[in-house]
């Protein structure tokens, strides 16, 4: 069991493509087990080092009573996950927090990505209480999610203590701000145990720059790569080895960020942005439409034009010859 606890640790150390997972639903709006496991074959094929479950992009809607796929989701990811690192997202105040990280826990999830977003007005104190009680169920990840998509700004006192806590393995960097990003890096820096806090950018703003940087961020976690995974991991490989040579990564990074723009729906305020993800994937067959929990998510008038654009611009970036070359098989049950 050590063994196997050191592998997944010294892989999110060294830096992998861990995609936030969607769910697949029916037209009636009810889990499409077929296709929310072949998704999770998609990202296991395509070298994913990791995924995140019953996180923004899983819909925060399945842990509502009335739907009540929570469990459900995270045990078909499981599954099918193979050797790929398993973070299942972990919400609410302590009491629901430490519950879904037992769930995740007896599951076998390695980790949990820890939301503070319910815990608007806390004092960093009670937030470090709060932290601690589910560290002491499943290691943890921290999250900085943006303020306003409902995130709470955390100062660097926050960051440093955080990072002190012996079962944070490490830190999904979303504040799409780069003073705010820069104070999760000093927090880990002070901590005194850098070495040990995986870093990860979760800013779908500046996801090449935030790899190619000093700042020790050695993967990312993000929703973006739900999508075109195939090409996701080969950038992450290529930036790797390539860390500190020239080769046109600026022109890169731009084109990620265009490409996100549309796929997160930017000029609309993110409204799209699962909706977005769903589109393309059920482009590639990978999913039968688009639908979410909420009907009132989908698509913005213009993102679908939009889409068209960033795939047609971009092929190299782009993974459909991949997935259907190897989408059957994914289907198969």
């Amino acid at each position: 069991m050590e063994n196997s606890k050191q592998s997944w640790r010294q892989k999110l150390a060294q830096g992998v493509v861990i995609p936030a997972h969607p769910l697949a639903l029916t037209e009636g709006r009810k889990l499409d087990e077929r296709h929310q496991r072949a998704l999770s074959r998609y990202y296991r094929d395509s070298g994913a080092g990791g995924i995140a479950v019953a996180v923004h992009t899983t819909q925060f809607e399945i842990r509502e009573p009335s739907i009540g796929l929570f469990e459900p989701v995270l045990a078909l990811a499981a599954q099918e996950a193979g050797d790929m690192i398993r973070i299942a997202g972990v919400c609410g105040k302590t009491a629901q927090a430490t519950k879904e990280a037992r769930i995740a826990a007896d599951l076998g999830y390695h980790a949990g990505l820890l939301s503070l977003a319910a815990m608007r007005g806390a004092s960093v104190e009670e937030l470090i209480v709060h932290c601690r009680a589910v560290a002491e169920v499943i290691p943890v990840l921290g999250f900085y999610l943006q303020p306003a998509v409902g995130g709470i700004e955390l100062p660097v006192e926050f960051w440093r203590r955080f990072a002190q806590i012996e079962n944070v393995v490490g830190i999904k960097i979303a504040p799409f701000n780069r003073y705010a990003t820069l104070d999760v890096v000093r927090g880990v820096a002070e901590s005194g145990r850098a070495h040990e806090v995986a870093l990860y950018t979760g800013n779908d703003d500046h996801i090449v720059l935030d790899l190619l940087g000093a700042n020790r961020i050695v993967g990312g976690l993000l929703g973006h790569w739900s999508v075109w995974t195939r090409k996701a991991v080969e950038l992450l490989h290529s930036i790797h080895a390539a860390k500190g040579a020239d080769r046109g990564w600026f022109e890169t990074a731009d084109q990620v960020t265009d490409m996100n723009a549309a796929l997160f729906d930017v000029r609309n305020h993110f409204h799209g942005c699962i909706a977005g993800i769903h589109e393309i994937l059920r482009r590639q067959g990978l999913l039968r439409g688009r639908w979410c929990l909420n009907p009132n998510e989908d698509l913005s008038p213009g993102q679908a034009e939009e889409l068209d654009r960033v795939c047609h611009a971009y092929p190299h970036l782009i993974d459909d010859a991949f997935v259907k070359e190897n989408l059957d098989r994914w289907l198969a049950d």
